[in-house]
């Protein structure tokens, strides 16, 4: 049994972590931290974790935890990932990965340096429904792949728990950063691809502050594909994902979505020739469980800090974009596995 400690402990771990580490195989939570070590205590004992510390240090050091899952605000990625390394630890970090590219590159390094397994929480990539896509498009179901297009929204007012999401200096972005990064990296997985240019557009309201509240993005792959992500903070919960390739449509209307099963439909000229049922309910039990191998030695990690860092030079693209109102080159990273 592999014994994690979660850095950050706040909504992300109570609504998501914490359910799906129940219902994992090979894990359990030993140890938690937050800022304030009385709510730390508050949240240890709530949760029946054995341990509360009020820094990463402290739980890093712990002999009680064997990996280390940061969920922190992402401006502190940094900070708790190299944390988790100087430690020996093995660290699962939530997404998005970094600020920018360089303290994604700053992380790997340091992990490939000490010989540290460093993954990143991509957890879309252990939805079955995601990888029913990644199956159909690499059968061929749908022919060469001409179009991808990836959307998430949900409404961010102001009384959402994660305070610093409108604040660029802790977020970094908007929704292109929190939830974009997901529909990035969805496309990438599904077609086993390579983004090499990307062109954006977003706006900001009163709102959002200095981070965007809704953007677009053109991606433009390896293999000719072109990418579309639609995201936002001012819209109900939506994560439609479409393939249209020269022999088939692939899609779903809420593919990523956690709660509920999902329906994904082939269709052929105006004939839906197939559907398929999906639940994602076991991705984030899924996601530590393949963690706990990968640390084991069992199976290799399907997202590695390579596959996050290539997601941030996406990111950091799609930024430059928009300021320059042109299409941006994507730097291509070394050692990616999808």
């Amino acid at each position: 049994m592999v014994r994690f400690g979660i850095v950050g402990f706040g909504l992300h771990a109570v609504k998501r972590l914490m359910p799906g580490f129940a219902l994992s195989k090979n894990c359990t939570v030993t140890a938690l931290s937050r800022r304030d070590i009385t709510q730390a205590q508050a949240s240890a004992r709530e949760h029946k974790i054995p341990l509360a510390f009020d820094s990463a240090d402290e739980l890093c050091g712990s002999s009680e935890v064997d990996a280390v899952l940061v969920t922190t605000p992402n401006s502190l990625h940094l900070k708790d990932v190299l944390t988790a390394i100087e430690a020996g630890k093995p660290v699962l970090c939530e997404k998005p990965l970094a600020i920018n590219s360089g303290e994604a590159k700053e992380m790997v390094e340091a992990a490939r340096w000490r010989n540290v397994r460093f993954g990143v929480a991509h957890v879309f990539r252990f939805d079955e429904s995601v990888r029913k896509f990644r199956q159909h498009v690499a059968a061929g179901d749908i022919g060469r792949p001409v179009f991808a297009r990836s959307e998430f929204s949900f409404l961010a007012d102001p009384s959402h728990p994660r305070k610093w999401l409108y604040d660029a200096s802790m977020a970094g972005a908007g929704p292109i950063f929190d939830i974009g990064v997901h529909c990035i990296d969805t496309l990438r997985f599904v077609l086993q691809d390579e983004v090499t240019r990307v062109s954006a557009t977003a706006r900001s309201d009163k709102r959002s502050g200095d981070v965007e509240s809704a953007a677009a993005l053109s991606l433009e792959f390896s293999r000719g594909t072109i990418g579309t992500v639609l995201v936002s903070y001012r819209a109900e919960y939506r994560t439609p994902l479409e393939f249209v390739g020269d022999a088939g449509v692939l899609w779903a209307d809420d593919a990523l979505n956690v709660e509920h099963p999902i329906e994904i439909k082939l269709r052929r000229g105006n004939e839906v020739v197939q559907r398929d049922t999906a639940s994602n309910h076991l991705a984030y039990a899924l996601q530590v469980d393949a963690f706990a191998d990968w640390i084991e030695g069992k199976a290799q990690f399907p997202a590695p800090g390579e596959e996050a860092w290539q997601n941030q030079e996406i990111l950091d693209a799609a930024l430059r974009s928009i300021k320059s109102g042109r299409a941006e080159a994507v730097s291509r990273v070394s050692n990616q596995k999808h």
